[in-house]
């Protein structure tokens, strides 16, 4: 039960301040300062969810729009990450966050491979407050696991949490999975697409774009009931000419081959430190993984939103962005035998050069 007098509500031009605050303890990986702001916040009587997802989220958003911009590395992106993590424990351990559970149970979860938890961390958050029951699992959830552990609860829903694509083949195991003993799942997260087209094609029985919209649905209406017998075959019939599953077979292979041949197509790539060539090496497999995954979901506005962002990326690196239309080439030139590989790799190649009119002359 709430112990606290009623939080009052605030505005967001308040809330817009003290995003900017936290932001500043944040980017200055002050951690004690934001810990304390947060608790400034919930004692003048800010309410608990908004303090997670108009202050706290809001921040992790700008996060990671730095460390895309090159202005963040990759650990002080993991050390503010793991700050407004501590920040929610902060919030979820105040008295105004106390909250009787008179709802259902619901599991939240990250799909296995999946390492962004805040997310779904914000969202077991909510629905504590929302009244639910929850059981958080965390980050990279092993099926199995996740199976065992709804056998043993019987909870009412799943929520499972995605933000990179090349999760998907796995959420949709996992999904499947969840509902093939009867458990409704709402998934959530970048990697499900704009509007979740992606939850749609994978059958997934609810989709929400945020964590208020998630606990909104879920207090709505119960879950559907999954359809007996559901199997993955049924969302993507496309699979059946084993394209993805080739693809994803001989990944190691594609990208050494593509790698060695880059030196000829891209002769820059001679002069690269080793640093530089193992960098290369690794945008490469990421290369690879997300035709992989555009191939299971064929999707190819997913395979050309991926490498025009990896494009920009690039940029904000120092390295030219045309650096990228030789290796799409090359892959294209692997892949000749699987049609809808080559049709993803020259959406790619036709965006790239679109916004790189000097290096047309690389098209696939």
């Amino acid at each position: 039960m709430n112990t606290s007098t009623s939080p009052r509500p605030a505005g967001a031009g308040h809330l817009t301040e003290l995003a900017e605050e936290l932001w500043e303890a944040v980017a200055a990986m002050d951690e004690a300062t934001a810990i304390g702001l947060v608790l400034r916040m919930l004692d003048e009587g800010v309410q608990a969810e908004s303090v997670l997802l108009d202050v706290i989220a809001v921040v992790q958003g700008r996060v990671g729009e730095e460390w895309a911009l090159n202005r963040f590395s990759v650990a002080q992106e993991h050390a503010a990450t793991a700050i407004n993590d501590r920040a929610i424990t902060a919030v979820s351990l105040h008295p105004s966050a106390r909250t009787v559970a008179t709802r259902g149970r619901i599991t939240v979860a990250c799909v296995d491979g999946e390492w962004h938890a805040l997310p779904a961390r914000l969202l077991a958050e909510v629905l504590k407050l929302r009244g639910w029951r929850v059981d958080y699992l965390g980050a990279q959830v092993p099926t199995p696991h996740l199976i065992s552990h709804l056998h043993n609860t019987r909870a009412d829903a799943v929520a499972l949490s995605s933000s990179i694509a090349t999760r998907l083949p796995t959420a949709h195991a996992v999904i499947t999975a969840c509902q093939a003993i009867g458990v409704p799942v709402i998934v959530g997260g970048a990697a499900f697409g704009p509007e979740g087209r992606y939850a749609k094609l994978l059958g997934t029985d609810a989709w929400a774009p945020d964590a208020r919209a998630a606990a909104e649905r879920l207090i709505s209406s119960p879950l559907p009931l999954p359809l007996p017998d559901h199997q993955q075959f049924d969302d993507l019939p496309h699979l059946a000419d084993q394209e993805y599953t080739m693809v994803t077979r001989t990944a190691a292979r594609l990208v050494r081959t593509v790698f060695v041949a880059l030196q000829d197509s891209f002769p820059a790539m001679r002069d690269y430190n080793d640093a530089q060539r193992e960098r290369t090496a690794e945008d490469l497999a990421h290369i690879v993984e997300f035709l992989a995954t555009a191939l299971y979901l064929d999707g190819d506005e997913l395979f050309t939103w991926f490498t025009t962002w990896t494009a920009e990326i690039l940029r904000a690196r120092g390295v030219p962005a045309h650096s990228l239309l030789p290796a799409l080439g090359l892959l294209a030139r692997e892949l000749k035998d699987f049609p809808r590989a080559v049709r993803m790799l020259g959406a790619a190649n036709h965006a790239l050069t679109s916004h790189i009119p000097t290096a047309a002359g690389n098209a696939v």
